[in-house]
């Protein structure tokens, strides 16, 4: 790596830690009630907007009637956002004129906005209306991130009480995380967008004189038409909620998205700005602070290798180009390595660095294409993806599924001991670890059926324009990022199609709410447990010891579940890329 490169990540995990510090410590006083200077000011509309739904604030939820709660808000969104779609031709704020969606494209547009996936088999300037982006799939960025993020405190509310029967209002939950936490960031950042050129209009298009004229059969061509619209508002919360889905068809690769060097720092930080804060606020609301930074360490002990080894592929370049003397050493006027598929504005460095957050993140944005990554470079992002969405992970979702590892890791360490394991004073037990194994096992296997049978049917292969070992690739990439609600595309796949449209939106159904059911009832059984008082035989969960047992029980998952599958696609296309 260039100097230049660690300086770059250097100053992004300084303030990374700096941000989530405070904004961690705010979202734990939000969820304890005790943020008293927000409530002052934004109290009065919470207040109202349970009185409008008829919400009691102090309503407590068995973990069944929370998870009803989940199921029945998100599919009452994936409805609305499928209708929204089916007739925006002839709703309003549609400048262009654009045409309803098709069933397959719309199903498959309900269910990954609903899940924050955020999949896209669409292009965005070309296919949806103004409303539609800002009604449906706006809105959803939202309450898809707050789903994430009530489930989350549901989940420490099970380590937290004692005999209880409650986890809390998913209602209340999901109001306060939009409320208090997505809202204000979403308007901070918008701004800041707005301020380094991101486009924030109703207007349709502008049309641009071409500086050199174009010669085509139907003529010349001197002018330019130029998507444009609400970009700025939606792009804010896209990347604060993990979401991921672009205004525009090139994500944020789009110099109306992503315009200078600033918007893009802002944006890759805030992709994993929550993610990140909410370990801290873990260990806020637990009242042990050392938790939350054992959990982010062990993200980060995954994270920081695998940004480094992104970068160093990618830097290295492709040694079939070394050969036919073409320079890919660093210089000052030009990044080096594979430059291939990426803005030359963002070069190698912004361009791993995205590749990795946003794949670590469940975000699904992109700002480089993955396809033209070298075959390491794009094994990387895919394995974040395939670990769960963990290392950091999702808005909520990430954390909540860390910590399912951790119930993994202790129980694991109980076993060598041959003693009852425990976790923040709570016993983890055969349903808890039943529970576990879902969440686990389920995402797996929706990746890798689904990528078997898109491999053996007809409608799977056809839309490859890739054969060989790339072609496995770019469909192992596409499971993986639907199941486990990630949403970034590889490319050089068309998944507009009725097999995978459909085929994708159920992994994204069972990755999201297939994990969400089995994470509340683990919740639900710890909340009914007595807390075990920590004794010399207990296993402390905040030492560099946990932390590296909690990397390894991650890492040996990870491999065990998808090396074989990698060795058919990156690797042996690495072997074929390297093989004289």
């Amino acid at each position: 790596m260039t100097a230049n490169t660690i300086l770059q990540f250097s100053v992004f995990f300084v303030a990374l830690v700096a941000l989530a510090l405070r904004l961690g410590s705010y979202m734990a006083r939000v969820y304890a009630g005790e943020a008293w200077l927000a409530q002052r000011v934004l109290g009065p509309i919470e207040r109202l907007l349970y009185r409008v739904a008829g919400v009691r604030p102090d309503e407590e939820m068995s973990w069944k009637q929370y998870a009803v709660s989940v199921l029945v808000f998100n599919l009452l969104g994936a409805l609305s956002v499928y209708v929204l779609q089916r007739l925006q031709g002839a709703l309003p704020l549609n400048p262009t004129g654009l045409a309803n969606v098709s069933p397959e494209v719309s199903f498959n547009t309900a269910v990954s906005f609903a899940t924050n996936t955020n999949w896209q088999t669409y292009g965005g300037e070309t296919t949806m209306s103004h409303l539609t982006q800002m009604l449906g799939l706006a809105v959803q960025n939202f309450v898809s991130a707050a789903t994430g993020m009530a489930v989350l405190v549901a989940f420490i509310r099970g380590f937290t009480r004692r005999t209880a029967e409650g986890l809390g209002s998913f209602w209340v939950d999901l109001t306060r995380s939009t409320l208090y936490v997505l809202l204000p960031l979403s308007c901070v950042l918008a701004l800041l967008l707005v301020s380094q050129g991101v486009v924030q209009t109703f207007s349709g298009s502008a049309t641009a004189r071409l500086l050199d004229p174009v010669t085509a059969e139907s003529g010349t061509i001197v002018d330019q038409t130029l998507a444009l619209g609400p970009a700025a508002s939606q792009i804010a919360i896209k990347q604060l909620g993990t979401n991921g889905g672009g205004f525009f068809n090139v994500n944020s690769a789009h110099p109306f998205e992503n315009p200078t060097p600033l918007s893009n720092f802002l944006e890759v930080l805030a992709i994993l700005l929550i993610p990140a804060a909410l370990c801290f606020s873990f260990g806020a609301l637990v009242r042990d602070r050392r938790q939350g930074w054992a959990v982010f360490a062990a993200m980060l002990a995954v994270f920081i290798p695998l940004l480094v080894a992104t970068t160093c592929f990618e830097q290295a370049g492709n040694p079939r180009f070394t050969g036919e003397g073409v320079d890919q050493a660093t210089s000052t006027l030009s990044a080096g390595g594979n430059m291939e598929g990426k803005e030359a504005r963002f070069g190698i460095a912004n361009s791993a660095l995205w590749a990795t957050a946003t794949t670590a993140a469940s975000n699904g944005s992109v700002n480089a294409m993955h396809d033209s990554f070298t075959p390491l470079g794009g094994l990387v992002p895919m394995w974040l993806m395939q670990l769960g969405e963990i290392i950091f992970g999702g808005v909520g979702s990430g954390l909540y599924g860390m910590l399912v590892y951790a119930v993994i890791a202790v129980f694991i360490a109980g076993l060598m001991v041959g003693r009852t394991p425990e976790y923040l004073g709570k016993k983890i037990e055969a349903y808890e670890m039943k529970m576990a194994s879902l969440v686990i096992l389920l995402p797996a296997a929706a990746v890798l059926i689904g990528a078997a049978v898109a491999c053996v049917v007809p409608a799977g292969t056809a839309p490859l324009g890739n054969p060989g070992a790339h072609g496995f690739s770019e469909i192992l990439y596409a499971f993986s990022s639907g199941a486990n609600n990630n949403g970034s595309a590889f490319g050089g796949l068309s998944v507009s199609g009725t097999f995978y449209a459909t085929a994708i939106g159920l992994c994204m159904l069972i990755g999201r709410f297939w994990v969400i059911v089995p994470v509340l009832a683990i919740a639900g059984s710890f909340a009914k447990k007595k807390l075990v008082p920590a004794s010399a035989g207990t296993l402390p969960t905040h030492t560099p010891l946990f932390v590296g047992l909690l990397v390894g029980t991650i890492v040996l998952v990870g491999a065990l579940t998808f090396i074989p599958a990698l060795a058919l696609g990156p690797i042996v296309e690495h072997l074929q890329l390297s093989g004289r």
